[in-house]
C-alpha cells in the first residue's frame, strides 16, 4: 500500500429489492468509465452466497477448510474468505479491501450505513408494488433517482435524478465529487 493518503469517491445506492439499484449501478459503470474514471463496486449480499462452483479447484480448497483462497491470472484476481463464525463486515471494512487506484466506489445495499447515498425510488405499478421512500428520514440520502418524480411522497430540496438516465446520474456525481470524497483517515499507515 502506498504511503500517501488513499482517496476515492464513494456513493451508496439504497432502495428496496426490485427498485432498480443493480440496473442503475450496471449502467453507471460504463458512464463513469467513458469519463476516464476507474470504478469499483461493493455489493451487500444476503446470508450464504457463492461465486465458486462445485468441482473447481478453489471450491475444493474452501471445502477442505482453507480460510482464504486467492485465485489469479493475468486478467483477474479473486479472493474468497470463509468466516469461521458469522461475521458481518462493515461497509468501511469492505471499502478498505479495494485496490487503492480507484476513482469511484459504487456501494449497492448497506442502506443503513453512514455513507452518502442516492435513494432509488420507483413508483407503484402493475410490475412493482411500490415501497415507502426513505429520504424524509435518512440524512445520508443526498439525492433521489426515480422513474416518477411527480409521484414522490413529499417534495424535497434534494436533487431528483432520472432513474433511467445513467449519464445524468454520472454527471451529477462527477459535478459533486468533492461531496463524495472518502479518505482512510483512521488508518495508522495513512498520513492524511
Amino acid at each position: 500500500m502506498s504511503s500517501e493518503c488513499r482517496r476515492m469517491n464513494v456513493v451508496g445506492f439504497a432502495g428496496y429489492s426490485g427498485s432498480g439499484k443493480t440496473t442503475l449501478v450496471e449502467k453507471l459503470i460504463p458512464a463513469l468509465k467513458k469519463r476516464g474514471l476507474r470504478v469499483s463496486v461493493v455489493k451487500h449480499a444476503h446470508h450464504k452466497f457463492d461465486i465458486d462452483r462445485p468441482g473447481k479447484d478453489t471450491f475444493r480448497h474452501r471445502e477442505a477448510g482453507a480460510f482464504e483462497v486467492v485465485v489469479a491470472s493475468d486478467k483477474r484476481l479473486a479472493l474468497m474468505r470463509e468466516f469461521e463464525k458469522p461475521s458481518e463486515m462493515t461497509v468501511h471494512q469492505l471499502i478498505a479491501e479495494l485496490y487503492e487506484g480507484v476513482d469511484w466506489v459504487l456501494v449497492e445495499g448497506f442502506k443503513h450505513s453512514d455513507l452518502l447515498k442516492i435513494e432509488i425510488w420507483r413508483a407503484p405499478s402493475a410490475d412493482y408494488p411500490g415501497k415507502p421512500a426513505r429520504y424524509m428520514d435518512d440524512d445520508f440520502i443526498v439525492a433521489i433517482a426515480t422513474d416518477a418524480p411527480e409521484k414522490l411522497p413529499e417534495t424535497t430540496l434534494r436533487p431528483v435524478l432520472d432513474l433511467d438516465d445513467a449519464d445524468a446520474v454520472a454527471d451529477y456525481l462527477v459535478n459533486n465529487q468533492e461531496r463524495f470524497s472518502y479518505t482512510f483517515e483512521n488508518r495508522p499507515d495513512q498520513d492524511c
